[in-house]
């Protein structure tokens, strides 16, 4: 089931539009999920210096994702693209133990964010498929998500690369998103 089917489950809101910001670290899977959700080839994908948007349109309902690149130098960029965000979709590398301190921190900056306050966050803990991949229930543990009180929150195990647990985190974003 595709990102297709998942937003017919969506039709009661017509001509409903979404506009979703997909961030994390660079190389934790974002592009690779995104290109996964519109159901796109993902043998070749490159790190993203910029954004990537995919619109997609179905049964009268528009979902916009916009993917922003990781690395440093463009996380003080990520301000310009948080108006109007009614769901955060945060990815993390769960086998990049590392870095695991960097994100928590990219994280957190992000929920003290007034222009996100209340939005709800989709936290993938992707790349569950390699064999050190921390999982989901230890990367909430080490993020201390529990302490989140302000929005509604998840945290899905997937791999972007196989489409595991994928779908099961749209799912979530679409039940708990507010109808505006």
């Amino acid at each position: 089931m595709g990102l297709l089917s998942i937003l017919r489950k969506l039709r009661s809101s017509p001509e409903k539009e979404l506009r979703i910001l997909l961030l994390g670290l660079d190389n934790a899977g974002k592009t690779t999920l995104l290109k996964s959700l519109a159901s796109e080839d993902i043998a070749h994908i490159t790190p993203t210096q910029g954004f990537n948007i995919k619109s997609v349109q179905s049964e009268g309902f528009k979902l916009n994702v916009w993917d922003i690149g990781g690395q440093r130098k463009i996380r003080p960029y990520w301000r310009n693209y948080f108006e109007n965000t009614d769901v955060l979709i945060y990815v993390i590398d769960s086998a990049d133990r590392k870095r695991l301190e960097e994100t928590g921190h990219e994280l957190e900056e992000l929920l003290m964010e007034e222009k996100l306050a209340n939005v709800p966050l989709l936290v993938y803990a992707n790349k569950q498929d390699l064999m050190h991949a921390l999982p989901a229930s230890e990367i909430a543990e080490c993020l201390g998500l529990h302490t989140i009180k302000d929005r509604p929150w998840q945290i899905q195990a997937c791999s972007a690369t196989e489409g595991e647990g994928v779908k099961d985190g749209m799912e979530w974003v679409c039940k708990n998103v507010k109808k505006k």
